[in-house]
């Protein structure tokens, strides 16, 4: 039987017009855009250009176009309730995916065109790379934490040995994730866990930093306590999530572990914007602490680190799944101007 030839049909151009442009590189607008599309390839970019013949015009008035976003800290397995872990104990592995699913394109209506979830139940965030209709997905998989530490019930425990550590690191690779996610301190979504109190010795966290190098994979931390972000920091790890320098009673960042963490250029991961829900207030010790969180925020941005916006959308009803839309005022609170918070 000979074989048929089918040809796919070359998808047709369409441009977007409107009236200012921010390429996320320089600091100023673009006027009169247009940007021209074949089919999900952005093939030119120019200001005040003729519509190629045959496109289909997208004219968006006096809007501002803007490259997609990048939300650095998701966990897409917990559904932005008032209570996502039990939530998500509750659902099946096939529920739970459907429902990352659902969370992932609300982050892609929000803007959001990469996310990088740092936290989910047996890997299932890794099947929901390359999928159509969702964002650029970079996965974690569960994150490695202690035996009862936190998020334990994700499926991460490790015993706090280097052995451990390393076997852990390994297990990750083989599955195939893009980032080795620890829990390098305590967190409020699990009881009995403390925010103020690290979980893994330095010299654990190294041996996860070192596996993971040799396996080509950067080693991100959830980092709360001030023992927490030292230790990792001296394990030379690329990259801090939260970053709050809290400790029992309040927040202490000593300047010589601000300046560290820039001098190493570790990735800050800041995690911020929320939305305001009546009815709803963070607990009285974050509130607390609030003052002391941004001062210290401050200190860091000053100090020249490098900076990465999060979210850590999921894990309450003011962090729904496109809350990153929320951030780039936050920034501004900072003290960053309009064009690097976008950046």
């Amino acid at each position: 039987m000979r074989a048929e030839l089918r040809i796919a049909p070359r998808p047709s151009l369409t441009a977007l017009r409107a009236a200012w442009l921010f390429d996320g590189t320089g600091s100023t607008l673009t006027p009169d855009p247009v940007v021209v599309l074949d089919g999900t390839t952005i093939r030119a970019v120019s200001s005040g250009a003729s519509v190629p013949d045959g496109a289909a015009v997208v004219d968006l008035g006096r809007a501002t176009l803007l490259p997609g976003l990048i939300d650095t800290h998701v966990h897409l397995a917990f559904d932005a309730s008032a209570d996502p872990v039990g939530a998500l104990a509750r659902r099946s592995d096939a529920e739970a995916r459907q429902g990352m699913i659902r969370a992932a394109r609300s982050a892609l209506r929000g803007g959001v065109t990469t996310i990088r979830d740092l936290g989910d139940r047996n890997y299932l965030s890794l099947g929901l790379r390359g999928r159509a209709g969702l964002p650029t997905v970079l996965a974690a998989g569960p994150p490695i934490t202690t035996p009862g530490g936190h998020c334990h019930f994700l499926g991460g425990a490790t015993a706090p040995t280097a052995e451990a550590m390393r076997a852990a690191v390994r297990e990750h690779a083989e599955q195939g994730v893009d980032v080795i996610k620890i829990m390098a301190s305590g967190g409020t979504l699990t009881p009995g866990s403390q925010q103020h109190l690290a979980q893994f010795p330095a010299q654990v966290l190294r041996a996860a930093v070192t596996e993971a190098h040799q396996l080509g994979l950067p080693v991100t931390a959830h980092t709360h306590a001030v023992t927490a972000i030292a230790d990792a920091v001296a394990a030379q790890i690329d990259g801090l999530e939260h970053v709050s320098f809290w400790t029992e009673d309040g927040v202490s960042a000593p300047e010589r572990l601000i300046r560290k963490i820039a001098s190493q250029q570790i990735t800050v991961g800041l995690t911020l914007g929320l939305v305001a829900v009546p009815g709803l207030t963070p607990p009285a010790e974050v509130m607390a602490r609030l003052p002391g969180i941004i001062a210290t925020t401050k200190r860091l941005v000053e100090a020249g680190s490098v900076i990465a916006a999060g979210t850590d959308a999921g894990i309450g009803p003011i962090k729904p799944h496109d809350v990153i839309r929320h951030v780039p005022p936050a920034l501004r609170q900072l003290g960053l101007g309009p064009a690097e918070a976008l950046r």
